[in-house]
């Protein structure tokens, strides 16, 4: 069974983490099921926290819906770590995050929900009722997330936005930026600070030790030390 996503579990602890790559599909048109029905069932299949690593073009709104939903009704805490591209429906789910964290080169995208619509003249009004329903649905969960108002978020859609991860962390799509947590510890380990007085000192005190120069009780000043060591 082909899917979008893959599960790994950490056996130290009871957390989880999911990898979902590729388009989100409510089936494969090559008979693969891969349905949110499917995705319950290994959601539920354990407890604890998860941790969502996210790159997805988007896909099929309504299993991105459900997908959200789920995750929303999980119990344990979801971090969702956008790695990639979070797009279109796939943007969605990433809202349902307890805590979402982006890469410094990942990017999301919300854009308008798109159709395809065959017919008369009702039809296509009929297309264009269902298609501003959608849009307010998406327009529930970004407004959840992000408090911002809902013509904001509308003209954002309008617009076709690509946020990249300080925008998202602007308008509220994103909780935080991806470190490197091992660049960061180097730096609190190290403290680096430089004063001339102490390397000439420490230069010093070589010389003398190196020369068997005698320091007597009243300790010369350095400059002193200095016009002595010139003729050594």
């Amino acid at each position: 069974m082909r899917k979008f996503w893959n599960w790994v579990k950490d056996e130290n602890s009871d957390t989880r983490t999911l990898y979902f790559n590729g388009a989100i599909a409510e089936e494969s048109w090559f008979g693969d099921e891969i349905t949110p029905k499917a995705f319950k069932a290994e959601l539920d299949s354990s407890q604890g926290d998860i941790v969502v690593w996210l790159n997805s073009p988007g896909g099929d709104c309504i299993a991105a819906s459900q997908i959200y939903a789920m995750l929303m009704d999980y119990k344990g805490n979801i971090t969702v770590k956008i790695d990639g591209i979070a797009a279109s429906a796939a943007s969605v789910i990433a809202m349902a995050g307890t805590n979402v964290l982006m890469a410094p080169t990942a990017l999301m995208m919300v854009h308008n929900p798109l159709t395809v619509a065959i017919g008369d003249d009702e039809e296509m009004k009929k297309a264009i009722d269902m298609l501003s329903e959608v849009k307010e649905s998406i327009i529930n969960a970004y407004e959840i997330k992000t408090s911002l108002s809902r013509v904001r978020l509308s003209n954002l859609m309008d617009a076709e936005t690509w946020l990249n991860a300080n925008k998202a962390l602007e308008l509220g799509f994103a909780d935080g930026i991806l470190k490197d947590n091992k660049k960061q510890k180097s730096g609190e380990d190290t403290t680096y600070a430089f004063s001339r007085k102490a390397v000439t000192n420490s230069l010093l005190d070589k010389m003398i030790v190196k020369k068997g120069i005698k320091i007597n009780e009243n300790k010369p000043s350095i400059g002193a030390l200095k016009e002595r060591l010139k003729f050594i």
